[in-house]
């Protein structure tokens, strides 16, 4: 097994942990969209660009639920006694 095949392997085992632990933080979501990006720059080494481009965007919609959901937490906190 090279190099390349660990960094993707290991980038798609962070996205499984960090999908499944979601519900439990927020961190995890913002850990999730680290997790695709790097699946996305495996997609592009390995020469898969149409994976590498779905990548980038689950990148991009991941991070907009974390801002939601961190944005929301905020709001939650700011408006208790």
């Amino acid at each position: 097994m090279d190099g390349l095949t660990l960094f993707g392997f290991f980038a798609v085992t962070a996205m499984l942990i960090c999908y499944a632990l979601e519900g439990r933080s927020p961190w995890f979501t913002l850990a999730f969209a680290g997790a695709c990006a790097l699946g996305s720059t495996y997609g592009f080494l390995q020469g898969a660009w149409p994976f590498g481009l779905v990548e980038g965007i689950w990148t991009v919609v991941a991070l907009a639920k974390w801002w939601r959901l961190f944005r929301g937490r905020d709001a939650a906190q700011a408006g208790s006694p």
